[in-house]
């Protein structure tokens, strides 16, 4: 039995990333056929695929979720990660890069470079992962792959260099690495020569040893260039190009031998990026890759699985993960035993006696399991996690709620699940219009949320579009003051509050300041007064929103021995509040989102001609494959069905994304609207 270093070396994660046009579901099926671990490759059209094997996926013939395979290939065993490719579903792609050594970034060579692999190139070397290019269908129609490697190596840099180059018309391939001889075979474009030596000028180049030897010998064995090659992968001095057709299978070997020679384990890629502490006072730490420390594990997926019910799919990063261990979650004071370990393939799970450091495993039946859960088995770690993914923020919003009265709590916790599986999904409860609003990012992402809803868990609900998350706030320091008398023939109420606003710098939320002096106000009623003050945020003031970035100053007031109550200076707190922010210059606030539209060229006029229609400014232009991707900002309610617009005056070309970027004051007449709708919805 081979010892648990010799264990950790023949380890190789990797995620493949990129365009949903790309083939990538396709190539794990062909990985897995080529390495024997199944019988024939299965089909993305005919729902036969190991990857794709929730129901959704299959009808719709894409991936909507993130999926585990493994296999072994020369004594080695690789655990990879499938992922969408859609942009509306990064909350299932992005975190697949914190569970791996490689991000293998696929690339159609019909489509060339898509804005989703620049996005997943952008961020696995943000978050220092090995990159590796794959380069798929070289054996469709009327392909430039010469071209296309030019294309690479200009959106991506000089440092995309091919390992290998297709031969006979993208009917096979020639590696280019280990092959060293004079005589290789023709290629497409290029030379094995040429490539070989570029390579090899790459990779030497981060050793000075081995440059000496180079240029003295003119060439160096390249089995004695495992160290520096991992170096220049960790590094990113070298992001390797490799060709397949997941189709007929062409490549596919080579790439499994690149994954098995080529790639790093987890002794030799990066550190994950951990950090002890919060805030600013947090300190980086390495996890090592040691079967015999403490265990350090991540909780990048969440499942809600039909069988065995919530199931985390973990990375283990140090130490031993063993069934009976253990283990805290983040920083819980009370462990959980870990009943049973799985490693998964696709929707099957096969129990395992343990895990080392670099394996991908999953712990079912536990509900303190969530995303981005940092497991540990050392109370004193309990203040570790890993540096936040920077995930787009969800925006799309619909309002959402149950068709049949009653179902309210089971469409909650049915979202709840669906929301605890995607960290892109977000739930909010809107108190002003008692609204359940579900935010994702994009059309498709709610589209395939609702289909969830209705085709999975049998809930049949009603949407329809959200209130624009106004806000309101004060442009000047103003006095309120309220005095609540009621007498009933008993005991009576009476509370008299004196207070200020003074405005606050955009974004510093609320404050509550007590300067009351000589007991005007009793200190036990004066949660009372503050109570009042925030219902009276809460519901707003001008036009139904709450109230935002405000100092309040409570200075004086009044009470009485007996008829002072708590609910008398809860009325008057509110009351002087709104008596307080009428006078203080009140102004609605609407949220702004930077806006990122690509299109083909030819549209960008039309583009921002509609944007500026929309109070949209435009910032500039950037490039795009395919044309030229327009940067604006424009406010979140002229945005509402965007897409469709965006269809037509591009023919379907241009795609979005927004992030949001801060909030602005309305227009007056936009604000005297809003506020009109309001005096309506409380005289109601």
């Amino acid at each position: 039995m081979p010892t648990p270093a010799a264990d950790i070396a023949a380890l190789r994660t990797l995620a493949l990333v990129g365009p949903a046009t790309a083939g990538k579901t396709s190539l794990v099926e062909a990985l897995l056929w080529k390495a024997g671990a199944l019988g024939a490759p299965g089909s993305v059209e005919r729902g036969s695929t190991v990857g794709d094997h929730d129901q959704l996926e299959r009808r719709a013939q894409r991936s909507l979720n993130s999926s585990l395979v493994h296999f072994r290939h020369r004594g080695v065993q690789a655990h990879v990660i499938d992922t969408p490719g859609a942009p509306d579903f990064l909350g299932q792609s992005l975190p697949a890069l914190e569970a791996v050594e490689t991000a293998a970034v696929v690339i159609s060579a019909t489509a060339g470079v898509e804005p989703m692999a620049v996005r997943m190139m952008r961020w696995a070397a943000q978050r220092e992962r090995d990159r590796l290019i794959i380069v798929n269908k070289i054996d469709a129609q009327g392909v430039n792959l010469q071209a296309l490697v030019e294309q690479i190596q200009a959106e991506f840099g000089r440092e995309c260099l091919p390992l290998n180059l297709p031969a006979e018309r993208g009917a096979r391939v020639v590696d280019c690495f280990y092959n060293m001889a004079a005589d290789s075979p023709a290629t497409d474009f290029s030379s094995v020569a040429q490539a070989h030596r570029a390579l090899v000028e790459q990779v030497v180049e981060v050793d000075a040893d081995f440059v000496e030897r180079y240029l003295n010998d003119g060439d160096v064995d390249p089995q004695e260039l495992h160290a520096p090659l991992e170096q220049a992968l960790r590094e990113g001095h070298l992001i390797p190009i490799c060709f397949v057709s997941a189709r007929t299978g062409a490549g596919v070997p080579e790439l499994l031998d690149v994954i098995a020679r080529l790639l790093p384990n987890p002794a030799e890629s990066n550190p994950p990026q951990f950090l002890k502490g919060e805030g600013a006072q947090a300190q980086a730490l390495s996890a090592q890759p040691d079967p015999k420390l403490h265990v350090l594990a991540h909780v990048f997926k969440i499942t809600q699985d039909s069988y065995v019910g919530k199931m985390g799919v973990l990375r283990v990063h140090q130490g031993t993960l063993t069934a009976g261990s253990q283990l805290y979650v983040g920083d819980a004071r009370r462990p959980f035993k870990v009943g049973h370990l799985f490693t998964l393939q696709g929707k099957e799970f096969t129990e395992i006696a343990h895990a080392l450091p670099g394996d991908l495993c999953a712990i079912a039946k536990v509900e303190e399991l969530h995303f981005d859960a940092v497991l540990h088995d050392a109370p004193e770690d309990d203040h570790i996690h890993l540096k936040p993914l920077d995930f787009p923020v969800p925006v799309h919003g619909l309002a959402i709620e149950p068709k049949r009265r009653g179902d309210e709590q089971r469409l909650h916790d049915i979202l709840q699940k669906l929301v605890s599986e995607d960290p892109c999904l977000r739930l909010e409860h809107v108190a002003a219009t008692n609204e359940s609003v579900v935010y994702g990012l994009g059309e498709l992402h709610l589209r395939t949320l609702l289909d969830r809803l209705t085709d999975v868990h049998r809930c049949e609900v009603t949407t329809r579009p959200p209130r624009i998350a106004y806000r309101e706030t004060i442009t000047a320091p103003a006095e309120g003051h309220h005095r609540h008398k009621k007498q009933t023939g008993g005991a009576g109420q009476f509370g008299e509050v004196f207070l200020r606003v003074e405005p606050l710098p955009r974004g510093a939320g609320f404050e509550f300041v007590d300067q009351v002096k000589g007991g005007a106000i009793p200190y036990n009623f004066m949660p009372a007064v503050e109570k009042g003050v925030r219902q009276a945020l809460e519901q707003g003031v001008v036009a139904g929103y709450p109230v935002v970035d405000l100092r309040v100053v409570v200075y004086d007031g009044k009470h009485h021995t007996v008829d002072s109550k708590e609910i008398a200076f809860i009325q008057a707190g509110k009351r002087a509040l709104q008596a307080a922010v009428q006078a203080a210059r009140p102004s609605v606030l609407e949220p702004i989102v930077n806006v990122e539209i690509a299109a083909p060229e030819q549209h960008v006029g039309d583009i921002t001609g509609d944007l500026a229609s929309r109070r949209g400014q435009v910032s500039g232009t950037a490039s795009a494959p395919g044309g030229l991707a327009v940067l604006a900002q424009a406010p979140l309610s002229e945005l509402s069905s965007y897409q469709s617009r965006l269809n037509s005056l591009t023919g379907g070309q241009g795609r979005y994304t927004l992030a949001f970027s801060h909030y602005e004051p309305v227009p007056p007449p936009v604000q005297a609207q809003l506020a009109s709708h309001f005096r309506v919805r409380d005289e109601a």
